[in-house]
């Protein structure tokens, strides 16, 4: 009798277990996931509130990458596994915002300028992949991998020329430039090597996205920074 009340607490333990305590597995792709979303938020953010921001007041704009950082690094000095994460994503974002800034703020009509200034933080960045700091490390080369993938579609394609006159003609000119710009891309060739920049973005997404931790979330930057790169210009 007292045997198999044993055995029957400990079933019951099994059971409370396989219930409440969650899969590795599980874990794992909850991780995924909201890195996923966390980053597609970064990713988005400047489409939509830097690029205006650095139209009217480049300054101010940059100077709000010292608010990034200040931010970033206590969270990622803090003792939770979120904050930390939050903190380097934020660290590395603080990269691209920054250097965004100073290019569209400043530079924008002289596109040769535009990959050397957003590569600007690449040692601190290749140096910082092993240590607290490489998630936010792996999403500013991402972000900046994308860049140069989207400016070499535009220097394949011919539309690179026309960026400085769309960039500082007046608002009423822009459209009729940008169809121009438009139609320099309803060709073979341009089409052909549109193709093949999002075949080989997609590859190397892939096979980043079946690594693990921030290989994989960089992956998801990739993809996702080069794909609203483009929307925005």
């Amino acid at each position: 009798m007292p045997s198999g009340l044993i055995q029957t607490e400990a079933l019951d333990r099994r059971t409370v277990e396989t219930l409440f305590v969650q899969d590795p597995g599980d874990h794992k792709v909850s991780n995924r996931v909201e890195l996923s979303i966390w980053s597609a938020l970064l990713v988005v953010l400047p489409v939509f509130l830097q690029a205006p921001w650095v139209r009217l007041h480049p300054f101010s704009a940059s100077l709000f990458s010292v608010v990034l950082v200040s931010t970033a690094i206590p969270l990622g000095w803090s003792t939770g596994l979120r904050r930390r994460r939050a903190g380097a994503l934020l660290l590395g974002f603080s990269g691209s915002w920054l250097a965004g800034s100073l290019f569209w703020g400043w530079l924008r009509a002289h596109p040769a300028w535009h990959l050397p200034v957003e590569a600007f933080a690449l040692p601190l960045a290749l140096g910082g992949l092993g240590t607290r700091w490489r998630l936010g490390c792996s999403f500013y080369l991402a972000s900046l991998v994308g860049t140069a993938m989207t400016d070499l579609a535009m220097a394949l394609t011919g539309v690179m020329r026309f960026w400085p006159g769309v960039v500082t003609a007046p608002f009423d000119q822009a459209p009729a430039l940008l169809h121009t710009a438009g139609l320099q891309l309803l060709h073979p060739l341009p089409v052909l090597s549109l193709a093949l920049a999002a075949a080989v973005i997609l590859w190397i997404g892939g096979q980043l996205n079946r690594a693990e931790g921030h290989w994989a979330m960089a992956g998801a930057v990739l993809v996702q920074n080069t794909a609203w790169d483009n929307a925005a210009r």
